[in-house]
């Protein structure tokens, strides 16, 4: 066997055994703190390249002997209770060109500049405008290494509270023929390799008037967003190592989920009187629908879909990932 296909056989292993783990409540594993160790997939990689090239068998046995014991660690550091919002993902922003720094990041506490521990706290809003709200409003949320919560409603149309401590943040709003569009992002690029402990919070407020399309673009992080009181038309999360709660209500006729991740936790909560149908790529992620039919290979509806006055549709596209849908 190639040491290559052997590697890769124990990397999927080592994942979908952490992933079974967690899914018969075993262990609790937190993936962000896998990421906070990244370089050992470099090291990783390099020794496979190093001890390949002759095809050895002492070399193989190197390869695999390295491979073990750095998935015998990131196990292990998994297993620990991470800080809240410390996960990385510093290049997920690049098709985003927002470079705009906020006036007191580098004067906050000055006379505690050697301290790489403080955080700054930083609050973002737009206000709401009576006028605009037959329009749309679409949400652009980019960025990595954040935690995203959805904390409550606001008289403005959106406010962002951040505790920040290696990036800054920026809040801009366009007004269109059709649409008010948001868009919030992260500029990360003055400590693009400081991985000290703590991250980034991002607490938003939403205006409950508005009609909300919700577009998420996360290299690594966690969303928690109950959009139970909000007319949320769409939700669309682009994404590659991340841990997402979602709840939607049924306060629009449709609703749109999409969520397309490379290794991630997704629960969604959807409620009783809303027909849904999911459509699922999920190469191997675990899917649990509770209260679905199977009607086809990856297609999946509620009994009440067809009569509902009320449909929400969910498609999920990943790799190794955990898809959960529940009713309330």
């Amino acid at each position: 066997m190639k040491l290559d296909r052997l590697i890769w056989g124990i990397l999927l292993l080592f994942i979908g055994g952490v992933l079974l783990l967690e899914n018969f409540g075993l262990i609790e594993f937190y993936w962000r703190n896998v990421w906070n160790f990244w370089p050992i997939f470099l090291i990783i990689a390099g020794v496979n390249i190093l001890f390949n090239r002759n095809n050895s068998q002492t070399g193989s046995i190197v390869s695999i002997a390295v491979l073990v014991v750095a998935l015998s660690f990131l196990f292990y550091k998994g297993q620990q209770e991470p800080t809240r919002g410390n996960w990385w993902g510093n290049h997920a922003n690049k098709d985003i060109d927002i470079n705009i720094d906020d006036d007191d990041n580098d004067n906050d506490n000055d006379d505690n500049s050697d301290n790489d521990t403080a955080f700054h706290q930083l609050s973002l809003s737009e206000p709401f405008v009576a006028a605009d709200n037959a329009k749309k409003t679409i949400l652009n949320i980019s960025g990595g290494g954040i935690s995203f919560n959805l904390n409550g409603e606001t008289s403005e149309l959106i406010n962002a509270d951040v505790k920040k401590k290696h990036a800054n943040f920026s809040l801009k709003k366009l007004i269109t023929d059709s649409a008010t569009v948001l868009t919030f992002s992260m500029d990360n690029k003055k400590n693009k390799f400081n991985f000290g402990d703590g991250g980034n919070d991002v607490d938003f407020k939403l205006n409950k008037a508005a009609n909300w399309d919700v577009y998420m673009k996360l290299g690594a992080g966690e969303a928690d967003f109950d959009f139970t009181d909000y007319k949320v038309r769409t939700f669309h999360f682009d994404g590659g190592a991340a841990a997402l709660d979602l709840k939607f209500g049924d306060l629009l006729p449709i609703t749109d989920v999409v969520v397309k991740s490379g290794v991630a936790d997704v629960k969604i909560k959807i409620p009783t009187n809303s027909g849904c149908r999911i459509k699922t790529k999920t190469g191997l992620s675990s899917k649990d629908f509770d209260g679905f039919d199977k009607l086809s290979d990856g297609v999946y509806e509620t009994s009440n879909y067809k009569t509902s006055t009320k449909k929400i549709f969910i498609n999920l596209d990943g790799g190794l990932s955990s898809f959960e849908v529940n009713r309330y």
